[in-house]
């Protein structure tokens, strides 16, 4: 299991069209872009990684008051289990009408050798 497919699978029930690394097409309303930011080994034993860290950037894009669509996004990653490392607005984009909001979010998956 990948962050990525976990969070695509886990925020595809709120109904936010959602695509890695930029949004392609025509964009609606509103959509989530989902960017790798990290992937560390911070957990070893015997000099081999036991556990894997991933982070990445979930930046919603959304016309009109992103408040409580940002507030879903939150609370639906918590109750899942992952870490929220950072919230922050980025601004609102005059060309596009876009606002853009990005939380950072963190996992721990377990180091399985091969």
């Amino acid at each position: 299991m990948s962050i990525l497919s976990e969070l695509n699978s886990l925020l595809d029930v709120l109904g936010i069209p959602i695509e890695t690394g930029v949004f392609s097409g025509i964009p609606p309303d509103e959509y989530l872009v989902i960017n790798p930011m990290t992937d560390t080994f911070e957990v070893f034993a015997d000099n081999r990684p036991q556990a894997e860290t991933q982070e990445v950037r979930l930046s919603l894009f959304i016309k009109g008051n992103y408040t409580a669509r940002k507030n879903e996004i939150v609370n639906t990653l918590l109750q899942a289990g992952f870490t929220i490392t950072d919230r922050r607005y980025i601004g609102h984009e005059d060309d596009t009408g876009y606002h853009h909001y990005a939380i950072d979010v963190a996992k721990e998956y377990e180091v399985k050798e091969e």
